[in-house]
């Protein structure tokens, strides 16, 4: 018999204070990003009047010059380590939403959302695969790194939960006062990380640049790997680009827009650690991503099976809730699930590179898609069927997972 599951609250009690502070990073980190990115769609369509193709390309183009582009950032932070890599992306974020909030052509645009996207290309992998180097620290002293990397997640939606509540109530005064916002966030992240972010990281070798993309490029079972979370993070980007055109088709605005954003949120908040504790004593790491991808599928279905209906108002808003909850408890097993799984997939001191690799695959697949469906959702097709196309996604990525 194993022994009882280790209460969230002692977890967190043993972590190291590196981890503490990391798990704090990606809190801080998301309050300043989810104050604008969820009205950056509307922003562009009416303010900038950029058509529903360009927007879903735009969107797609800051998802890929963050994801596609966390190589890039992963592999930095293996050769130089995690210190100066974190800061650098820190002052670029700080100067791209700056230049957001005072952009009013599409050249403009294009370009901060690119300097926006590079700056988490730097700071986020080298946060990201040190967190999961320290979980499996933590597991070899008798924890277990699911839950290490569960918690990262939870702090990251609690700041996901943050921000648009955040953004919403700014966005009163423009959408310029939001960025705005989020740049001043990302300067007090700056201080804090410059004071309290160690000089070298116990343990950690730095490796050279060179050497470690072939052995990335051959190893099939991580491109495997890399090819199912990309579908669900495309899945994942249609909060941003699906869903509020659902809204605003079934209520007229986008008011309950944050409202939703705050709900996925609170889902991960409170039900992040319990659903890892009773997953990780029943499935493996493959049947926990297929039962995640499974339930994403089947958020869009949900929606796909009312748009015949008509239905508006209220009513009209409750297949998106429920598209909401299933894409989030979805989310609660695939993410963690995937980080944990990377350590054991990458080459000896490559972790960075890895799961930098694990991002830009993913977020070219992203950048693929949303143009895609961008044009899918304006195409004047059958309501039911942008949905069904969406929901086939994450179901045919369940045959992309590497067996172990």
């Amino acid at each position: 018999m194993t022994s009882a599951p280790v209460a969230p609250p002692r977890t967190a009690a043993r972590l190291s204070p590196l981890l503490r502070l990391l798990i704090l990073t990606q809190l801080a980190f998301n309050v300043g990003f989810f104050a604008v990115l969820p009205f950056l769609a509307d922003h562009l369509g009416q303010a900038v009047g950029m058509a529903g193709w360009l927007v879903g390309f735009v969107l797609g183009l800051r998802t890929f010059s963050q994801q596609g582009l966390f190589v890039v950032g992963g592999a930095l932070s293996d050769r130089y380590g995690i210190r100066p890599v974190v800061l650098a992306g820190c002052v670029l974020r700080i100067a791209g939403f700056a230049w957001l909030g005072c952009a009013e052509r599409t050249g403009a645009v294009i370009g901060a959302v690119l300097l926006i996207g590079f700056a988490a290309a730097l700071f986020s992998p080298a946060v990201e695969s040190e967190v999961a180097r320290q979980a499996v620290v933590h597991e070899e002293a008798g924890g277990q790194r699911t839950r290490v990397l569960a918690l990262f997640t939870v702090a990251g939606q609690a700041g996901a939960f943050v921000g648009p509540l955040l953004g919403a109530l700014l966005l009163a005064v423009d959408f310029r006062t939001v960025c705005l916002a989020g740049a001043g966030i990302f300067v007090l992240v700056l201080a804090g990380h410059a004071w309290m972010l160690p000089q070298r990281v116990p343990g950690r070798q730095r490796v050279r640049l060179k050497g470690g993309w072939g052995p990335l490029a051959r190893n099939r079972r991580f491109l495997a790997l890399c090819c199912a979370y990309g579908a669900y993070l495309l899945a994942y980007n249609q909060l941003y680009l699906a869903l509020p055109d659902e809204v605003e088709r079934v209520t007229g605005s986008q008011s309950a827009l944050a409202w939703l954003f705050a709900l996925s949120s609170l889902l991960v908040v409170t039900a992040q650690l319990p659903v890892t504790r009773w997953v990780g004593s029943r499935l493996s790491l493959r049947r926990s991503m297929a039962t995640g991808l499974l339930l994403i599928g089947a958020g869009f279905a949900v929606v796909a099976v009312s748009r015949p209906a008509g239905w508006t108002g209220t009513a009209g808003l409750l297949p998106s809730a429920g598209f909401v909850v299933l894409l989030t408890f979805g989310q609660m097993l695939v993410a963690p699930v995937a980080r944990a799984w990377v350590p054991d997939l990458a080459e000896e001191g490559r972790l960075g590179l890895y799961t930098g690799a694990l991002s830009s695959v993913s977020g070219l697949i992203v950048l693929i898609g949303n143009s895609a469906t961008g044009s899918l959702l304006a195409g004047g097709l059958p309501p039911a069927v942008p949905w069904l196309v969406l929901a086939a996604v994450p179901v045919a990525a369940v045959g992309f997972l590497p067996r172990r």
